[in-house]
């Protein structure tokens, strides 16, 4: 059992790193969009603030994804397992297809995919007893209410940049925004690092509950901690510019100034939500933001044709990763029965 589990742990590394191969793209895309940084030197600035987050935060992400979406009686290493399956499987078909989905709700629908298997092949019925539907609750809330905080916080942040630089030349307004866009990306990973990494540390942390409750139901880890933000941040050194594309160069034509307002409208919006332990998306919310600069320029600002594809690519993934966690729970039981 505790190859399984150490194996099952490297699975759920390899998810973080895909995870910040697939996600992290979103931390520069604004910042390489507007030439602050190269692409390389955005990756090695987001992966670093992915990494310090590990000494910064309380891990509440993680205590949610542990304990607030399935009973802890119907997790198991295959039910881990498939649920990681789901995720990581979607996770590589909306990177081939350069959709910037969410790998959080991939994760969770994942999981909720296995665990309903579980309670199916138990009970022989379907129920949704296995399933905490308050905690589930608030993170499908939360699917929508994301991106609207971080395209009203996009909205309010550049208008507020427009109005007070209104009478300075173009050129200055530019240089200095350069300047704080580096600050206002480090947030944005910052906020990144705290949202996405605690996601494979709540997975992770089921485990080891699973193997021995008494040591580890009061508190995570820090080893758990560490590896997962390494892998997160390994992950963003890796690239992803097929999303950065998508995100920084599709949906509108970001300056330095709008580059600062959405990566700082976004960061607000995960540092906030962390605090009250709410798995988002990172892409959800850096998507909103850059809609919301973009609409204060005018609306026919925002290419609303590759947003409505980004949006159905969010609809869509909860319910088939779930699919692909059923799948993989069927699949893998009949040899550990």
């Amino acid at each position: 059992m505790l190859i399984a589990i150490i194996a099952i742990i490297v699975v759920a590394l390899i998810f973080d790193y895909i995870n910040g191969f697939h996600d992290a793209a979103n931390s520069i895309a604004t910042i390489v969009a507007t030439k602050v940084l190269t692409p390389l030197w955005a990756v090695v600035w987001a992966a670093f603030f992915n990494f310090i987050a590990a000494f910064v935060f309380e891990p509440h992400v993680a205590t949610t994804i542990q304990g607030k979406i399935v009973e802890q009686s119907i997790i198991d290493p295959v039910v881990v397992f498939a649920a990681l399956a789901g995720a990581i499987i979607w996770n590589l078909i909306t990177w081939w297809l350069a959709l910037p989905t969410s790998s959080s709700h991939a994760l969770i629908g994942g999981l909720v995919g296995a665990a309903l298997t579980k309670s199916w092949l138990i009970t022989k019925h379907f129920s949704l007893d296995a399933l905490k539907m308050d905690g589930l609750t608030r993170v499908v809330l939360f699917i929508f209410l994301a991106p609207l905080f971080g395209l009203i916080l996009g909205l309010i942040t550049m208008s507020i940049v427009s109005w007070t630089c209104r009478k300075k030349a173009r050129g200055r307004v530019d240089g200095w925004f350069r300047r704080l866009q580096l600050v206002s990306a480090a947030a944005y990973s910052l906020g990144h690092g705290l949202n996405d990494a605690q996601k494979t540390m709540g997975i992770i942390w089921m485990l080891l509950i699973f193997m021995n409750p008494v040591k580890y139901s009061a508190h995570l880890p820090f080893w758990v901690i560490i590896i997962c933000h390494a892998a997160l941040a390994a992950g963003t050194m890796s690239g992803g510019w097929r999303i950065v594309h998508t995100m920084g160069m599709k949906i509108t034509k970001l300056q330095p100034p709008g580059g600062f307002s959405a990566e700082t409208a976004a960061a607000i919006t995960l540092i906030g939500v962390s605090h009250l332990g709410i798995p988002v998306s990172t892409t959800h919310t850096i998507t909103g933001a850059i809609v919301g600069v973009g609409a204060t320029r005018r609306l026919s600002a925002v290419r609303w044709g590759v947003a409505g594809r980004i949006i159905w690519a969010w609809v869509l993934t909860i319910p088939a990763s779930a699919i692909v966690g059923m799948v993989s729970y069927l699949l893998v039981y009949p040899f550990v029965r």
